[in-house]
């Protein structure tokens, strides 16, 4: 996955910086005159096989861009090289902001970078410039979950290797010291209530503690709890939007009477659920896994759990649990020369059956592994988070590389009816009507009908 080097240099990109991470020698990669050997075959059903020469011996060198993780990404680059010493894979790291505009232009105007990191939110920008993966595809499909919902006219450009998902997160010590052990865990939302009022300390309107906190959460939870009830945020077309249902209502209504009727949190206890959970102000709040490293981070003494997040009924399996969404392995230029392109699927393949690196890779961001063999890892299911994920792992849907209006209208409905004091029917008609004009200027094709238990809304 990686190119030669062309005449766009790093400098002419302003990047924020260039690390090597390769096991060549200083003056860069050598001819290698015979192949490795002695390497063990990696992978489950999809399997790579070290022991061949890599562009004939040929020296090459090769970048791959990402926005965050050079060390963590890295790791797999000095292995590769390690093996392939006359490869050397040099990591171009720069922030998010500058990234997406920086990278679509340099796929369209050179053959750098050979290997990119891919976030499905920019999937139409990236597209026109993806080579298709050259890997089996069956033999990636039983390895890896979710394949059938990347697959364009039979072919793939990129998977998940982690999912992300929404869980709830809980003191510990709070949670102790209300009594609760255990076996007070909800699993469906009346129990939360129920648990939420118990961990709920304030006088009148002024709060302590919150037993339970949603704010700045908006955008995780809405579009993905109407799925519990049966609900697709798409028509069966897989392009007519579904916002304004029923189900969206419900929902709404039961996040809303935990602060207007039983009281266990308030729309003015702090902006940002996560952060007045890691400052020990909220007992319980909803987020997506991503807030295991900002607590490690930034609260590294504080002590929690989480649970699955509940359910309407514990007698009925829900048509979904939420909505997740995937990080993605990485995109070759299509726009790269043969050679390097060539290296790049090699690479590729022992990217994709890199056991311990993809472990590391999903322990550090706190996702659940898409790979199968790391399913029933024990460190895997050590991690709080994951743990939560994985019971029901297959009632999470994915609805596609999801266009952000979902997100922000979801954002500014709630604003609407918690500050604004606009009626919710009213607020998610307002929410419908721009989605849908959002969506009218993009050509967006949901994939819910790749979900395993895909039923069409009523």
């Amino acid at each position: 996955m990686f190119s030669r080097r062309s005449l766009l240099s790093t400098a002419a990109l302003g990047l924020v910086g260039t690390a090597g991470l390769s096991a060549c020698s200083s003056s860069g990669p050598e001819k290698l005159e015979t192949a490795p050997s002695g390497h063990a075959v990696q992978g489950a059903t999809l399997t790579y096989d070290p022991n061949h020469l890599v562009n004939d011996g040929e020296p090459i060198s090769l970048e791959w861009w990402l926005w965050d993780g050079d060390a963590i990404f890295g790791k797999f680059a000095e292995a590769y090289s390690a093996i392939h010493t006359n490869v050397e894979i040099s990591i171009v790291k720069q922030p998010w902001e500058d990234y997406w505009t920086k990278l679509p232009l340099a796929l369209k105007d050179s053959g750098n970078p050979a290997i990119f990191n891919i976030h499905n939110s920019y999937h139409a920008n990236l597209l026109p410039y993806l080579e298709p993966y050259g890997v089996d595809l069956d033999a990636l499909k039983t390895d890896y979950q979710a394949v059938d919902a990347h697959e364009i006219d039979g072919k793939v450009y990129y998977v998940d290797y982690g999912l992300m998902s929404g869980v709830i997160y809980y003191n510990t010590d709070m949670w102790a010291a209300a009594g609760l052990t255990d076996a007070d865990i909800p699993t469906t939302w009346d129990e939360l209530r129920e648990v939420a009022k118990k961990l709920t300390i304030a006088e009148g309107d002024s709060f302590t503690q919150a037993g339970f906190n949603f704010n700045g959460q908006f955008s995780a939870f809405t579009p993905g709890m109407p799925y519990q009830l049966g609900q697709n945020l798409f028509a069966e077309d897989q392009v007519t939007p579904t916002f304004d249902t029923a189900a969206l209502a419900e929902v709404v209504a039961r996040f809303q009477s935990l602060y207007d009727t039983d009281r266990v949190g308030s729309k003015d206890f702090g902006t940002a659920a996560g952060d007045s959970f890691g400052q020990g102000q909220s007992a319980m709040v909803y987020s997506w896994t991503h807030l295991g490293g900002t607590l490690a981070a930034d609260f590294p003494d504080l002590k929690y759990a989480t649970f699955p997040t509940p359910v309407p009924d514990a007698s009925a399996e829900p048509y979904a649990l939420d909505r997740y969404n995937g990080e993605s392995t990485i995109g070759i230029n299509a726009g790269a020369d043969d050679a390097a392109k060539a290296v790049a699927q090699d690479f590729l393949a022992f990217f994709l059956t890199s056991r311990e690196n993809l472990k590391e890779l999903c322990l550090n961001y706190h996702v659940f592994p898409m790979y199968g063999p790391l399913a029933e890892d024990a460190d895997v299911m050590a991690d709080p988070q994951l743990a939560s994920l994985a019971d029901g792992l297959e009632r999470y849907i994915w609805p596609g590389p999801m266009p952000a209006t979902f997100e922000t209208s979801s954002t500014t409905l709630w604003e609407d009816v918690l500050y604004n004091g606009v009626d919710p029917a009213e607020a998610i008609a307002t929410a419908q009507a721009t989605i849908e004009t959002d969506l009218a200027s993009l050509d967006f094709t949901a994939v819910e009908d790749k979900y395993a238990f895909y039923q069409p809304s009523n």
